[in-house]
């Protein structure tokens, strides 16, 4: 369907990849990996047209169509939604223009009858009789409101923009589609919804993504971009994170017998050949894996931090009453009714569509924001921790990461700091950059390391792993995981939600939903559940 041969980019003396060879077969769904700043989004803009590669060529086949997600929320700013929707298929909009232009014509002539003829034809073919239809029917499914399908773009918030932009990308079976980041900004039942459509989407998918459930969900392959090369595996994106360590472990074991390390990859083969996440593919891949060899999968370069919060002391039963809670912003109510008590041990995932309403309870909690009515009260053998969604305010300084830490911690010994540091994969140089430069996950890791040396009982996380590559987010699960304190934390990542809370806490602007004991899985799949959530927020949501 699509392949690339030779494909090279370099920026200076900066190479991102070399003479990469890969062909991307209709039917199956990639996902695409790498480090940050490895070059995926890139290479997806290589593979549209977006952006020339230094050596090498993409070759489509003839008459297939590429779609790719946009990522800019304001370029269509001046069209209706259903409009910006039907441009995603360039060659149908075109006709319509035309079409449109042509029969204004005054006065319409016979050529411009035989063109209008023509062009009708193409219309017909490409199901234009359908576009609106079909474009609506995408929108309401992304959660977009009929009312708003009429709407200019720049009348929509942004969040509802790039739900727009992920429709237009949808929209009109693409034969190659390209998505960068599609669950950004989609809640949980859009996030379902999209699932369901790859899983189904009988042409070929090339996914970049930070979330570790969806890259489950819906691959098929994982391409990853390591070494400067790009190598493609079979499986989903957990076979390839446990093969790849796997990989490493038994490369490093030399004195293993042959026979042993063949017995272990063949078990761990086995348990993921048949979890294929598109059914008509399981007999295909199940033939691949069995042939698979540890030679065949390559040890991963990346590294993951090493993530471990340890309470200084232990709390008591009693962590947190919430009686009557009350906020409404600029009119809109965040939370009302808020009566709840969060015992010792409680990981608590507050789930729920509007994010700000998570924020701004944790801010309450936090002392950081007020309630407009309504109490709160904390147990006096607590220690919390928090993590702000927005970390900005800490990192308006020059000083180095290390100085940043020691600021934080009892202890201000310089092994004891660059021994935090060094597990958060700060060492060395690395340690004394000025931490106003630092990146967006850099600065999360410093956050997270600034938690765990202030040694809390409580845990407060409002997104932790926004802006977090995939090692860290599964070094962050893992640490969650162990945790022998209380957590309360919002996360759009639904492997973290599902692994690490015992309970799920939804809010909505009419009450919210309390459920302890229960998985995040067992939550969604609740009919019961799933009545009152929709009799909260309406027959729209």
């Amino acid at each position: 369907m699509i392949s690339v041969n030779n494909v090279s980019l370099q920026f200076g003396s900066r190479k991102l990849f070399s003479k990469v060879n890969i062909t991307f077969s209709s039917g199956n769904c990639y996902g695409l990996i790498g480090a940050n700043g490895s070059g995926k989004s890139t290479f997806l803009k290589i593979l549209s047209g977006e952006v020339d590669s230094t050596a090498g060529e993409v070759i489509v086949f003839p008459g297939k169509r590429i779609s790719m997600l946009k990522q800019d929320q304001f370029a269509f700013d001046e069209h209706i939604v259903l409009t910006t929707v039907i441009m995603g298929h360039k060659k149908l909009y075109e006709i319509m223009i035309e079409k449109d232009e042509l029969y204004s014509k005054t006065p319409f002539t016979d050529a411009d009858g035989m063109r209008a003829s023509e062009l009708e034809g193409e219309f017909a073919e490409l199901e234009g009789w359908n576009a609106e239809s079909d474009a609506a029917k995408l929108l309401s499914e992304l959660g977009i409101e009929e009312s708003l399908h009429t709407a200019e773009m720049k009348q929509l918030e942004a969040g509802q923009k790039m739900r727009v932009l992920l429709a237009q990308a949808l929209f009109g079976n693409p034969d190659i589609l390209l998505l960068d980041e599609p669950t950004n900004y989609l809640d949980v039942e859009s996030s379902m919804w999209l699932e369901e459509f790859l899983c189904s989407f009988e042409n070929t998918a090339i996914v970049v993504s930070h979330d570790r459930h969806f890259l489950d969900k819906v691959c098929t392959h994982i391409a990853d971009i390591d070494f400067g090369k790009i190598h493609l595996y079979p499986g989903n994106y957990t076979f390839w994170a446990e093969a790849s360590q796997l990989a490493a472990r038994q490369r490093s074991e030399s004195n293993k017998k042959i026979e042993e390390k063949r017995k272990e990859l063949k078990e761990f083969i086995m348990r993921f050949a048949n979890n294929a996440s598109k059914s008509r593919q399981a007999t295909s891949r199940k033939k691949i894996l069995e042939k698979l060899t540890v030679l065949h999968i390559e040890p991963s370069s990346r590294k993951y931090p090493y993530i471990n919060f340890e309470p200084e002391r232990e709390a008591g039963n009693d962590l947190l009453s919430i009686s009557n809670l009350f906020k409404a912003v600029d009119g809109q109510v965040m939370f009302e009714r808020l009566s709840i008590n969060i015992h010792k041990g409680d990981k608590v995932a507050f789930v729920g569509p509007n994010d700000l309403a998570k924020t701004i309870l944790f801010q309450v909690l936090m002392n950081e924001n007020q309630a407009d009515s309504g109490s709160f009260k904390w147990g006096f053998s607590t220690k919390r921790s928090y993590y702000p969604r927005d970390n900005s305010a800490f990192f308006n300084t020059g000083l180095s990461v290390a100085d940043w830490l020691r600021q934080y911690s009892v202890n201000t010994e310089k092994e004891f700091i660059h021994a935090f540091l060094g597990r958060m994969l700060f060492s060395g140089e690395e340690s004394l950059k000025p931490v106003n430069i630092l990146s967006g996950g850099e600065k999360a890791r410093c956050m997270l390391t600034r938690m765990m040396v202030n040694q809390p009982n409580v845990l407060i996380l409002d997104e932790p792993t926004n802006h977090l590559d995939l090692e860290s987010i599964t070094a962050l699960n893992r640490g969650l995981e162990k945790f022998r304190g209380t957590i309360l934390f919002s996360s759009h990542d639904h492997q973290l939600v599902q692994t690490v809370a015992n309970r799920i806490i939804e809010i909505t602007p009419k009450g919210y939903i309390d459920r302890m004991g229960t998985s995040f899985d067992e939550y969604l799949a609740n009919e019961q559940i799933t009545a009152q959530r929709h009799e909260l927020y309406g027959t729209t949501h």
